[in-house]
């Protein structure tokens, strides 16, 4: 389990004026919170947070948090971008518990090709790009491949046909369509044909 570990300060002042000077000082105020923990403003520094979740596992990486001397595990769970700049504005670390299961969103990666409907002139339409998943935080997979080889005219993929990695559950519905196949213009022109 690759941890990542990112300083942060707990003396930082609430309040938007504070939180403004914090940002213009390349600070990014957050807050930790989770089971058992009472919700503790801090501040980090933005570069060292940037590296910390730019790697393959992105948001899902899990992190070791020291706070003044306190360290906690936590994931990055929710952050907020100013809207004009897109820098990060706010961040919500959630304490967890690396031997459990947490909610994780992962992309969907098509591989394969679909010769047999493409011959066919139809058409593949990929209708989910992320994953909800339950997995234990060092079991997260970087993404899921799903494989549209073996697709037919008419077929679909949804959740439950996806194959997920040793650990990971889906988390929502298993009956949603992840791919689906579709007459193209071509097909659909020579159906209309008498």
């Amino acid at each position: 389990m690759s941890e990542i570990t990112l300083h942060a300060s707990t003396d930082r002042a609430q309040g938007s004026r504070n939180s403004r000077r914090l940002r213009a000082s390349g600070t990014i105020p957050a807050v930790i919170y989770g089971e058992g923990v009472a919700p503790l403003p801090i501040g980090v520094d933005a570069k060292s947070f940037r590296s910390a979740v730019s790697g393959d596992q992105g948001l899902n990486t899990l992190i070791d948090l020291d706070a003044d001397g306190t360290t906690y595990i936590v994931m990055a769970r929710e952050i907020q971008r100013h809207p004009v700049r897109g820098t990060v504005a706010h961040i919500d670390f959630q304490v967890v518990d690396p031997h459990k299961p947490v909610l994780a969103v992962v992309p969907l990666h098509m591989i394969g090709d679909a010769v047999e409907v493409r011959h066919a002139d139809w058409e593949i339409d990929q209708q989910l790009f992320n994953l909800e998943i339950l997995s234990r935080p060092d079991l997260i997979p970087t993404h899921i491949d799903v494989d549209i080889t073996h697709l037919t005219p008419g077929d679909a993929i949804r959740v439950v046909d996806v194959v997920l990695p040793e650990g990971v559950v889906p988390a929502g519905d298993p009956t949603i369509s992840v791919v689906n196949t579709h007459a193209g213009r071509a097909a659909k022109t020579a159906d209309a044909k008498p």
